[in-house]
């Protein structure tokens, strides 16, 4: 009887699903945005949550890339989407973020009952249930899961792009604005993948 009730409970366990999405690069210069969407079990959160999935941000590279064979194992279902740096100059960061999440949820098989978005904003085109939670890659392991297979796709992207765009040390800055990357666009000019609006802001164009 006993087991029976362990069973049981097993079973519910793994019928409760939770559905986290997370961006990576809304705040680069250089490439797309990366989004993905991650479904995991109760049982597999908690497996997850020993082996150390966290806030993508917390981890080291190597942490993030010992890691996400681990989350695709155990993942129920996973969706990764992007938009691309015209997208991002000709429609703006949120939109083309927006785009990027529902891009991902849409590789998923079957539509969330409910999502949980990192952050404060609202996914607007999406009509179903949605939670918002600010810092929810540090309170949500099904959004801390799909931080990292976001960031992790997005590095892999910046390495692979630096042989085709050399010059700027994608590989090294990943996209992002740094002072050594703004000073290499000054010096070679602005690429294809550069967001130019962002750099309007920097007044670098």
């Amino acid at each position: 009887m006993q087991e029976k009730k362990e069973e049981d409970l097993q079973q519910a366990l793994n019928k409760v699903f939770e559905v986290g999405i997370d961006e990576v690069g809304r705040g680069a210069i250089f490439g797309p945005v990366f989004a993905a969407a991650v479904v995991l079990t109760e049982k597999n959160r908690l497996t997850l949550k020993q082996f150390g999935v966290k806030d993508s941000k917390k981890l080291t590279p190597k942490k993030r890339k010992l890691l996400l064979p681990k989350i695709l194992l155990l993942s129920s279902d996973y969706g990764i989407g992007q938009s691309s740096a015209r997208e991002i100059d000709e429609l703006g960061i949120r939109v083309a973020t927006e785009l990027s999440m529902i891009r991902a949820l849409k590789k998923l098989k079957k539509k969330p009952s409910e999502l949980i978005i990192d952050g404060p904003l609202l996914l607007r085109p999406w009509n179903g249930i949605q939670k918002n939670i600010v810092s929810g890659d540090s309170k949500f392991i099904s959004i801390a899961s799909a931080s990292i297979i976001a960031k992790v796709s997005r590095d892999n992207l910046m390495e692979r792009l630096e042989k085709k765009y050399s010059g700027y040390l994608i590989f090294k800055n990943k996209g992002y604005g740094t002072r050594e990357h703004l000073s290499l666009i000054k010096k070679n000019g602005i690429s294809k993948l550069h967001r130019k609006s962002f750099l309007k802001k920097s007044n670098l164009i």
